[in-house]
C-alpha cells in the first residue's frame, strides 16, 4: 500500500532506538526524508545505519524541553520545512504513589509532556501555512489504562493527550492531523529493564506476544499517511488487546 508520503520530510524525536527508531524506519521505507535525534552520537549513527533511506542525525536530548525547538530548527535547516512530526521521549523511572518523589513528577512532565508540546509549537505553524501536516505522538497504553508502577509516566502522558485532542480540533481545517499511537508492551531496551524476560512480558497480553518496534512503526506511518487525512484527535492502541476499557 502506497501511503502517499514519498518525498515528504519528517522529524522523529528520540529516534535512535526503540519505538522512535521503528517509526523512522517505517517512514523512510515510504520515501520520507527523516531527521532523528538522540542524546548519543554513536547510537544515532548506529540507528541511521539501520534506516533504509534519506536520514540525518541531530544530537538533542528531549529530557530538556528547551531542546525541542532547536531540534525542529536543525531538522528544517537540513531537510526543509517539516511535514511530519513524531513526538517521542524516554520514560521516567518506574514508581508507585508510595515511592515516587514529587521531583519525579516534574521530570516526567518536562520530558513526556512539556518537551512534546514544544515540539508541536515549533513544527505545526509551518504545517498550517502550507496546508498539510501530520503529527503523531508516541505515548502509552497508560493514558487509557493507567499503569500502577509507572505513575509519573501515566500522569504526564495523560496531560499530553489532552493537549493533543484540543490542538487537533484547532488545526484540522488547515489540513493538519494530530493523533497519538499508544503502545502496550513492546520488547524494547526500556521494557527489558523492567520485565525479566519476553515470556513474562507477554503473560498478561491477550495476544500472548509482545509488540515489535517495526510493527509499531508501521502503525505510526499509517497515521502519517495521505489516507489518514480524516483521522485526527484520536489515539490508536497498539497493545495486543492489553487495555480492557470500552471507551476510546
Amino acid at each position: 500500500m502506497d501511503l502517499g508520503i514519498n518525498g515528504r520530510t519528517a522529524a522523529v524525536a528520540a529516534g535512535s532506538a526503540g519505538l522512535g527508531l521503528g517509526a523512522a524506519k517505517a517512514l523512510a521505507k515510504e520515501g520520507v526524508r527523516v531527521a532523528i535525534c538522540g542524546r548519543d552520537k554513536t547510537r544515532l549513527a548506529d540507528a541511521a545505519s539501520q534506516i533504509d533511506g534519506d536520514v540525518v542525525t541531530i544530537v538533542s536530548d528531549m529530557s530538556d524541553p528547551q531542546n525541542a525547538s532547536s531540534f525542529i530548527q536543525a531538522a528544517t535547516e537540513q531537510l526543509g520545512a517539516i511535514d511530519i512530526l513524531v513526538t517521542n521521549a524516554g520514560g521516567p523511572p518506574p514508581g508507585t504513589f508510595t515511592n515516587t518523589d514529587i521531583n519525579n513528577y516534574q521530570q516526567a512532565f518536562d520530558m513526556n509532556c512539556k518537551a512534546m508540546i514544544e515540539l508541536c509549537r515549533a513544527a505545526i505553524p509551518s504545517m498550517r501555512e502550507r496546508g498539510w501536516g501530520r503529527v503523531c505522538a508516541i505515548t502509552s497504553v497508560g493514558v487509557k489504562q493507567p499503569i500502577d508502577f509507572l505513575i509519573a509516566s501515566s500522569v504526564a502522558r495523560a496531560g499530553l493527550t489532552s493537549f493533543l485532542k484540543i490542538t487537533a480540533r484547532e488545526v484540522a481545517a488547515d489540513g493538519v492531523t494530530v493523533n497519538s499511537a499508544q503502545p502496550g508492551t513492546h520488547w524494547t531496551d526500556r521494557v527489558a529493564k523492567i520485565v525479566p524476560d519476553r515470556e513474562s512480558a507477554a503473560k498478561n497480553i491477550p495476544a500472548q506476544i509482545t509488540g515489535s518496534s517495526d510493527d509499531f512503526g508501521a502503525a505510526v506511518a499509517f497515521l502519517c499517511s495521505e489516507q489518514a487525512k480524516f483521522i485526527t484527535g484520536t489515539g490508536l492502541l497498539v497493545d495486543g488487546g492489553q487495555a480492557s476499557g470500552l471507551l476510546d
